[in-house]
């Protein structure tokens, strides 16, 4: 049940989504016990966003959302694959990304919780 939800200034191309899409779904296995048919994903692009005090044309944000939890090594994994695959798709530096973590007990589904 993990949700992975990418914000970013840049505008995200049909390809690009589709290759955001392939990408998230094998990083998200990073996790144990997650895999790509329980994951959503949204895309929000051209979102106008700051970083350090400056509008920049290249800012990502990404939040990863999943029911459990998981190590600090494997969020240090994860967010170095995040971060690779947001360069490598979008162009958009490792620096100029931030990942964020939630987890929660409770998650609700087709009428009813997990």
């Amino acid at each position: 049940m993990p949700f992975i939800n990418l914000k970013t200034t840049k505008k995200i191309t049909k390809e690009a989504e589709a290759a955001l899409k392939e990408g998230f779904g094998k990083d998200i296995e990073i996790i144990p016990g997650k895999t790509e048919k329980w994951l959503m994903l949204g895309f929000e692009d051209n979102c106008r966003m700051a970083f350090g005090g400056k509008a920049d044309p290249d800012i990502a944000y990404v939040e990863v959302s999943l029911l459990g939890s998981a190590s600090d090594a494997v969020y240090e994994r994860l967010t170095a694959a995040i971060t690779k695959r947001v360069q490598d798709v979008l162009g958009v530096d490792g620096g100029r990304i931030y990942i964020k973590y939630e987890e929660t007990e409770h998650w609700g589904w087709c009428g009813s919780n997990f």
